[in-house]
């Protein structure tokens, strides 16, 4: 496929005469966000599907997201499957338009099989998908659990903050993934080092669930001295099997080819990166959810059996990825009413997607026993979350063990803090008591 067109400057089309959200501003063809609609987007988004029509957007803040956002329910459905909406470059065509290193963060890190098209996103997924199925997930649960027991005994052991509080996702939903995906590419889960990224810079820092370029280049390093102690000493894990795909095929004669060396730092990276932030977003969006509706969280205490139904509505009520990784057009595409050129940057806004009242009634209430069926949190298509299954099992042996294990468990005085990020939805801190 010929690299994607560079954006072009069209007016915006708001399909309400003009009219817009609290935080939101129009500006040279562009409908421009503010940080602050980040943190709470629900009432942007409500307001953009009751006016109607895609709109032209810039969001404000350290995250460079631009494009025609879509937000109906059907018209976010039928573009996640559009093959003319293309990932294949994309990230670097938007790194030229925002002015970032040519290549997108980390240069080597982007040819996965998330920024690609058929038939090389074909070939791509086909390599790592075996170690996803439903079988392969179902024999993680014994390893999971002792991890989701360990956290739990050091719970029990942390320092508490000054208000008798201990952080939830510094000392659960974080670790917990983290040590999960490390396992299955088969590196150390106690030192992570620059692989933990959600949330954070390369220096530690709190950041917005992005990861910087610094950040981005540290990670294709340690990558590469991963990749290289597979090479060399082989064992049964997935970077394992990626590190024989770049050798002889890996492929087990299935006629799909080697990986390149930056295919395969590249889908590491995406494992990494996908493997931990979408399951960290999901079991402390989860958490805050109960908080903050007393009802459900003592019904889900009185009924563990409500807890995977409390699953599909966190994904459904508070997506833990709130705009779908980005596409362009490669050809004049018409969604949600509103005629788009070739060459623009199209973003899918999930979260607004399963909040929309003609399929999901009542859609701002927060229940576990509703019927979430058809959410679009985990995506749609050929680029549906192929790790969905880890997610949902960690979330429920997290939720499960943890309600459990600290009955009494609520939420601190001091708020929850959300990232500034409208791509990922989620929080950067949880303070709760456990007793």
């Amino acid at each position: 496929m010929p690299p994607p067109p560079e954006p072009v400057e069209t007016p915006a089309t708001t399909g309400d005469g003009g009219a817009v959200a609290d935080g939101v501003t129009v500006a040279y063809g562009f409908e421009a966000v503010d940080e602050y609609v980040a943190r709470d987007p629900h009432p942007t988004y409500r307001h953009w599907r009751e006016t109607g029509g895609a709109r032209r957007v810039r969001f404000a803040g350290p995250v460079p997201l631009a494009g025609w956002v879509v937000t109906e329910y059907a018209a976010c459905r039928a573009a996640l499957a559009d093959p003319r909406l293309s990932k294949d470059g994309a990230t670097e065509a938007f790194a030229r338009y925002a002015g970032l290193p040519t290549g997108g963060p980390g240069g080597g890190l982007t040819t996965h099989m998330l920024n690609s098209d058929p038939p090389r996103h074909t070939r791509l997924r086909r390599l790592v998908q075996q170690a996803f199925t439903t079988r392969r997930v179902a024999a993680l649960r014994p390893r999971i659990e002792a991890r989701v027991t360990a956290l739990l005994d050091a719970l029990e052991e942390t320092a508490v903050d000054t208000t008798g509080a201990v952080d939830l996702i510094g000392r659960f939903a974080l670790p917990l993934p983290l040590a999960v995906i490390f396992d299955l590419l088969g590196a150390d889960p106690d030192d992570p080092g620059v692989l933990q990224v959600r949330g954070h810079s390369v220096a530690g820092n709190e950041g917005d669930g992005e990861v910087s370029v610094p950040t981005a280049d540290a990670m294709l390093d340690r990558l590469r001295a991963l990749v290289e102690e597979k090479r060399s000493r082989p064992g049964d894990d997935l970077l394992s099997a990626l590190a024989a795909a770049r050798d002889d095929g890996g492929d087990g004669g299935g006629g799909w080819g080697a990986l390149s060396e930056e295919e395969i730092t590249s889908m590491a990276f995406l494992l990494v990166v996908a493997g931990h932030q979408t399951t960290v977003n999901l079991i402390a969006n989860g958490l805050h959810a109960l908080f903050t509706h007393p009802e459900q969280l003592a019904a889900v205490r009185a009924d563990v059996s409500l807890v995977p139904g409390l699953i599909e509505e966190v994904l459904r009520h508070e997506s833990p990825f709130g705009i779908a990784t980005l596409r362009y057009t490669t050809e004049p595409v018409t969604i949600q009413g509103t005629a788009i050129p070739a060459g623009e940057f199209v973003q899918i806004a999930l979260l607004a997607a399963n909040r929309d009242p003609e399929v999901f009634p009542d859609p701002d209430r927060f229940d576990v026993t509703r019927d979430t069926s058809g959410h679009l949190a985990f995506g749609h298509g050929i680029h549906h979350c192929l790790g969905a299954p880890l997610a949902r099992l960690q979330a429920e042996i997290a939720f499960t063990r943890l309600l459990r294990r600290f009955p009494a468990l609520r939420p601190a005085a001091t708020p929850a803090a959300w990232q500034d990020n409208p791509r990922h939805r989620g929080l950067l801190t949880l303070p709760a008591h456990l007793h």
